[in-house]
């Protein structure tokens, strides 16, 4: 670990491709299965994935509509022309010889990501996003001197996305490319699930003691974002390290080592590969009309930055509208923000909202405990809550409980109140029934109303907690201390 003295010398750069597997029921260009996350080895294959001399690819119209989606969801819009190249080179999980990709005509061309890191808000750019089917995968079984290959990757739809080189920092790496995971999964163009490689991040990292950049690294396949920013910070370090030392930065390809948490070299990495890049002459360029790209634009939802944007007004913190904003995600039929969005004219309701959201829903919804719920259900809890809150006949602590309890009932009962009741969690709000818990706390606790009456004003937390205790829990406990007070002429 070099120290913060040495590192401040050097001028960081850092940037990243991101291959987003887009969510279509089958290929970018063949009819085979699209998702291979349980399948066994080889059998989401056809002709076209195999290579077989004469077949024909047909390109997948959904992939283009998704990374049409995908485009508004960068700041930008896809490109009315577009079309697939042939990247040739070999390898075994390579059957055709070429990848199909994009070269100098993508689908998608600039955008930006914004972020925020420490406080400050930053866009990192997007140069472009094109689309490519993957290759399949190789295996190198333990202990063998031989090689599997599995081919139901092969002709996976994928996006990648390819950022400028903006961020100077692990943390605005691992920012991004969770921002990024938000964008994806708003948009609904992917799984986006990083366990099974739906989104798969290359972090490349250089440094340098000028304006000019330095020789760069680039970490492979990264799937997770504590990983990309440890993959950045160990790279950072390991490259300073070595030019401290007077020696030289390799461009090179290397892996993250997840067990010792360091990257390994894996191979060198010319200037530029010979990719003999040409046109794909079995696939017709991608030409899209105006119309097209607007109906795309009229069909996508509420971005999370639009939601930040709406939510920062009313005073809740950053971290609780990341909070709701991740959230969101976990749940295909459950919308957060969109049963706030109802309530913005009521501040105090919306905060309210979405800390029991925070604290009680998104938890137990995280653990698996509770049932799908309709939107309107979930409206009219809240609300009513809110009502039973307002009336002051529930506690704060009473209200997680039975939140809690209606969302885990099959139904939702007709009459929550009435339930609240039942379950004990109304609060006694009678002033006569409550001097009676006040005037037997008083007479038990001499020394306290002493003190109290002395000036200690913190002693009546102690009286109020006494009443509480008494009445089980269900007497107000403003109206408890006001009584207090009242009985004891303060």
């Amino acid at each position: 670990m070099v120290s913060s003295d040495v590192r401040n010398k050097y001028k960081v750069t850092i940037g990243i491709e991101c291959h987003v597997q887009l969510k279509t029921k089958s290929k970018l260009f063949s009819g085979a299965d699209n998702d291979a996350k349980v399948a066994s080895p080889n059998t989401l294959v056809n002709h076209i994935d195999f290579g077989l001399p004469g077949a024909l690819p047909v390109v997948n119209k959904e992939a283009i509509h998704l990374a049409s989606r995908a485009a508004f969801a960068l700041g930008t819009q896809p490109q009315l022309f577009s079309k697939f190249d042939r990247k040739h080179y070999f390898y075994p999980d390579l059957p055709m010889g070429y990848q199909i990709t994009q070269f100098d005509l993508p689908i998608v061309v600039g955008g930006g990501v914004a972020i925020e890191v420490g406080g400050e808000k930053l866009v990192i750019g997007v140069t472009r996003a094109h689309l490519e089917a993957d290759a399949g995968k190789s295996i190198h079984p333990p202990g063998k001197d031989y090689t599997l290959v599995d081919l139901n990757r092969a002709g996976t739809p994928l996006l990648e996305i390819v950022s400028e080189p903006d961020m100077h920092s692990p943390e605005e790496a691992k920012a991004y490319v969770q921002e990024l995971y938000l964008l994806m999964k708003y948009a609904d163009v992917s799984e986006a699930n990083l366990y099974y490689g739906n989104m798969r991040f290359d972090v490349n990292v250089s440094v340098s003691q000028t304006d000019e950049l330095g020789t760069r690294t680039e970490t492979k396949n990264l799937n997770s974002f504590r990983s990309v920013e440890k993959a950045a910070e160990y790279e950072i370090n390991r490259q300073i390290e070595l030019l401290e030392k007077g020696n030289t930065i390799a461009q090179e390809t290397r892996g993250w080592g997840e067990a010792k948490q360091k990257t390994l070299s894996q191979r060198g990495k010319e200037e530029a590969h010979d990719y003999r890049y040409m046109p794909d002459p079995d696939l017709p360029p991608v030409t899209l009309s105006p119309e097209y790209i607007d109906s795309v634009k009229q069909e996508m939802p509420l971005m999370p930055g639009q939601w930040r944007d709406l939510l920062e007004p009313l005073g809740l913190t950053f971290d609780q509208i990341e909070s709701l904003i991740e959230a969101e995600v976990d749940h295909t039929s459950i919308s957060y923000l969109s049963l706030l969005k109802n309530d913005l004219q009521n501040k105090d309701q919306v905060i309210g909202t979405a800390n029991m959201m925070i604290n009680t829903e998104i938890p137990l919804r995280r653990e698996g405990n509770l049932p799908e719920i309709s939107g309107e259900q979930r409206a009219r809890i809240y609300n009513e809550l809110d009502d039973l809150l307002q009336a002051k006949q529930l506690s704060s602590t009473a209200a997680k409980s039975l939140l809690g309890d209606l969302l885990a009932a099959t139904d939702t009962p007709e009459d929550i109140k009435a339930f609240a009741e039942g379950k004990g969690y109304i609060q006694i709000s009678d002033s006569n029934e409550i001097t009676n818990f006040v005037k037997s706390v008083i007479a038990d606790n001499p020394k306290a109303v002493e003190e109290l009456k002395a000036g200690e004003t913190k002693v009546i937390g102690f009286l109020v907690g006494q009443v509480m205790k008494l009445s089980k829990g269900k007497a107000n406990p403003g109206l408890a201390q006001d009584l207090i007070k009242q009985e004891l002429g303060l």
